[in-house]
């Protein structure tokens, strides 16, 4: 039997990302730990409505999604906890520009550069719907077949409550290749069962 935690938000760990956005003539960047995949061509960046880059973004409409090497978390912590209403954190990353305008982190292994298609705000959060311009990855972080590799990339993940980074594990199995009927050997499904 499992007990009853309550709404525990608990999709733990997810990737640790930078998210980039230009003011003004510079860039200004925070770490977000709420991202998430909202279909094929659709992510979701979520940020507390207080954050001083969410008005950069709302301004440009644009923002970049850094993921994180485990090298680079001294930087990735700070900007993640230094308010860009209070310091200048534009220096903090060597940068450059994607073709859309947003800034990317040059020690980041991987990031995409994207166009907010709409804004979807709950209580105290505006969370970023975004299509995706440009995905720009390392070339050591790409297989043979020109695919990104996460086994070599090995992004850097975040859990919260407890506020730790986690490293990415080992591959144990290719998705859709086990084949096999749940509880095949009792003769029932998953579904028959009468409790989770």
């Amino acid at each position: 039997m499992k007990k009853n935690v309550g709404s525990l938000l608990a999709l733990y760990p997810t990737p640790v990302t930078v998210i980039g956005a230009m003011n003004g003539d510079k860039p200004t960047w925070t770490l977000v730990g709420h991202v998430g995949i909202i279909g094929h061509d659709r992510l979701l960046v979520s940020l507390a409505a207080p954050h001083f880059i969410n008005s950069c973004i709302k301004e440009t409409k644009k923002l970049s999604i850094n993921l994180v090497s485990e090298e680079m978390l001294p930087e990735v912590d700070y900007v993640g906890s230094v308010s860009g209403k209070k310091a200048d954190k534009s220096a903090v990353f060597p940068y450059g520009r994607a073709e859309n305008g947003t800034p990317i982190i040059r020690k980041a292994p991987l990031a995409m550069a994207c166009t907010v298609a709409d804004v979807y705000n709950t209580p105290g959060f505006e969370s970023f719907i975004c299509t995706i311009d440009g995905t720009y990855v390392e070339e050591s972080c790409l297989n043979e077949a020109g695919k990104v590799d996460y086994s070599v990339l090995k992004p850097v993940l975040f859990e919260f409550p407890t506020y730790c980074y986690l490293k990415t594990g080992d591959v144990i199995g290719r998705c859709l290749s086990f084949k096999r009927a749940p509880d095949q050997e009792n003769g029932r499904t998953c579904s028959s069962r009468s409790s989770p």
